[in-house]
């Protein structure tokens, strides 16, 4: 059976993905800090942004099923934080959104399946674009991106992709929180996305399982935004 890494993956977005993979066949293993508020029986306590615990897991993960076939690197925080914010939410942020990628890519590389195997970032629209209160969170994003692109040729030889998604406003608990800062509906959020909608987490775990397929196999290197056509406005 294939096996696949999603790290928070108790709620949102890395749920959500997580389900699909399940129903797709895989066996899905789940991370996050905090277990999941219904029992999930593949679940294993990880906290991405420590080296430490990032390599207990893929120890647990190479003694219980040998291989992975897929790693989903969904964990990550946002705040809104500009040079004169706090320092302690832009390390936070760093470290949970790159530093935590970087451990886990690390850790599953001796593990990842030649000739098939997947890693997929999470990044996010703001990784390809700026926005003046979110320093920190485009600065990680940006550098996912990077690092993805880096890593995909490395890669490469062993016929291991790698990739990145890019999504604008998706409907989650997050993006709720970023209206309320904005001080904006979902409807008026909305508006202002060319196809006049905000993505549902479903369509991200869609995106997923494509680049999991091996007919993307010849997919690598890609930052694929998901944000109805705002990147296309001028």
């Amino acid at each position: 059976m294939k096996v696949a890494v999603v790290t928070g993956a108790t709620r949102g977005i890395g749920r959500a993905i997580a389900d699909r993979l399940r129903h797709e066949g895989f066996r899905t293993i789940t991370t996050a800090r905090h277990p999941p508020a219904e029992h999930d029986a593949d679940f294993m306590a990880c906290d991405v942004t420590s080296a430490q615990s990032v390599n207990d897991l893929f120890i647990k993960i190479k003694w219980e099923h040998g291989h992975v076939d897929a790693l989903i690197n969904n964990a990550g925080i946002a705040g809104a934080n500009a040079l004169d914010g706090d320092d302690d939410l832009w390390h936070s942020i760093m470290a949970s959104n790159l530093h935590g990628t970087y451990h886990c890519c690390k850790a599953a590389l001796p593990l990842l399946t030649d000739n098939g195997g997947r890693i997929v970032n999470m990044a996010s629209v703001l990784g390809l674009r700026g926005v003046p209160d979110q320093t920190a969170y485009c600065a990680a994003k940006h550098a996912v991106v990077g690092f993805t692109r880096s890593l995909a040729l490395a890669l490469a030889p062993r016929g291991i992709t790698v990739n990145a998604l890019c999504p604008g406003w998706v409907d989650t608990p997050m993006a709720h929180q970023r209206f309320g800062e904005l001080g904006i509906t979902p409807e008026q959020a909305a508006a202002g996305v060319p196809t006049g909608r905000i993505a549902t987490q479903a369509e991200i775990a869609d995106a997923v399982v494509w680049l999991l397929r091996p007919e993307s196999r010849g997919i690598t290197g890609h930052a694929l935004p998901i944000e109805g056509g705002g990147l296309a406005l001028p």
